[in-house]
């Protein structure tokens, strides 16, 4: 079984890690990582650390959001939003529709994939 660390700010130690079923933190071939073999990590964070630098040309769907919020509190959230970890700052490029269903449910936290990246990772995500 493979073990990996994950090093965060101390403002952010009361949070949850999530392995695959295998026991080994998720693997990708993407830029950055997070994990010890350089993939994502999945992790539970608040969520006011994760900011949303995207703009979006559209306003969320709230139909979705309103079956969104329905399902997470049935059944939980099955799928995390992706996260890029720039020096010590998490900002969201994915799951809109799945943040606001958490903010409008009062959730204080989202599970979310976690890909660490530089400065330019980040610039090529908000092209």
């Amino acid at each position: 079984m493979a073990n990996f660390v994950l090093q965060l700010p101390n403002n952010l130690r009361s949070f949850t890690v999530f392995a695959s079923s295998n026991g080994r933190a998720p693997s990708s071939s993407s830029n950055g990582g997070g994990g010890e073999n350089g993939g994502p990590v999945i992790v539970e964070l608040p969520l006011d650390k994760i900011k949303r630098p995207l703009i979006r040309r559209r306003a969320n769907d709230p139909n979705k959001v309103k079956e969104l919020m329905d399902s997470i509190k049935e059944i939980g959230l099955q799928v995390p939003i992706d996260v890029i970890e720039v020096e010590g700052n998490y900002y969201g490029f994915s799951g809109f529709h799945r943040f606001e269903a958490h903010e409008r449910l009062g959730l204080p936290a989202i599970r979310c994939k976690v890909r660490r990246g530089t400065k330019e990772t980040l610039r090529h995500q908000l092209r």
